[in-house]
């Protein structure tokens, strides 16, 4: 693993290994490994080249917004996404509304971007479609809504110029075509494990529609 990291190459095993540790016994996320899958994740998008560029910069700048929350003076506080929750709703929900910087606003942003990767791997997984098809249909269900129509437009336009399937899974850097397959079955689980605690999390706390 550190060498797939130390040669900025994509492993789908890092992003397995960072998304299986998120989840404590208490079912609250941890942002360390959190961030640790997204960086992989991130490098997934990067290896694909231009097609996926307005998504992985908005995604590199998210994730280095965090870091530096999680790094900070009040670094104690962004041990997980339920402690960053209730530190920066303690300011109220005005103020938190009002922070353009906020770690709430920055992971409301991973989180949608993380269920179109989640509905993006599936469908690498299952093979039941072409992977513009795939692509497309999962960006439609998640991204789309939150983007205006000229990038949905050049974001469908783009996604037909993706690669096979078979790319795709070569892309994974875990072996043949079976184990990659295989891997991502074991991965969609604990990224979607972390999606549902979030969506619920925000849901609860009405953080879903952080301008």
């Amino acid at each position: 693993m550190a060498a797939a990291a130390a040669a900025g190459a994509f492993s789908l095993r890092e992003v397995l290994e960072a998304f299986q540790r998120c989840v404590t016994e208490q079912r609250e996320v941890l942002l360390e490994p959190y961030l640790s899958g997204w960086r992989g994740l991130i490098r997934f998008l990067q290896s694909l080249g231009t097609v996926f560029s307005f998504i992985s910069k908005d995604a590199v700048a998210k994730v280095s917004l965090l870091e530096g929350h999680c790094g900070g003076r009040q670094g104690q506080q962004y041990v997980s996404l339920q402690s960053m929750v209730r530190h920066e709703l303690a300011a109220g929900p005005a103020a938190l509304r009002a922070r353009s910087d906020s770690g709430c606003r920055t992971v409301l942003r991973l989180h949608r971007a993380l269920r179109w990767l989640q509905l993006f791997l599936e469908g690498l997984r299952s093979g039941d479609s072409r992977t513009s098809v795939v692509c497309t249909d999962a960006y439609n269900a998640s991204l789309a809504a939150y983007h205006p129509w000229v990038v949905r437009k050049a974001a469908t336009v783009a996604f037909c110029a993706l690669p096979s399937r078979d790319a795709f899974l070569e892309i994974m850097n875990v072996g043949p075509r079976e184990e990659a397959v295989a891997m991502l079955g074991e991965a969609i689980p604990y990224i979607g494990d972390v999606y549902s605690i979030t969506q619920e999390l925000f849901a609860q706390h009405k953080l879903l529609d952080l301008p």
